[in-house]
């Protein structure tokens, strides 16, 4: 999984849906904790915060999906 740095806008709408695999830096700007790895726990809330991130700014890797 990866956070496109040019389309994220700030929304933080995956940091509210999953704060356990993302953050937000000091611009605001979406990051993802760890290596990008999404673990089963979290896979259906992960594909939730992608479908939900306004920007499209989510990429997930096909073991993610």
């Amino acid at each position: 999984m990866t956070i496109d740095p040019q389309k994220c806008q700030g929304h933080s709408r995956c940091y509210g849906l999953v704060p356990d695999i993302f953050d937000v830096d000091d611009m605001g700007q979406a990051v993802i904790l760890g290596d990008g790895v999404v673990s089963p726990e979290f896979s259906d809330r992960v594909r939730l915060a992608a479908a939900n991130c306004p920007e499209f700014a989510i990429q997930l890797d096909k073991g993610s999906r």
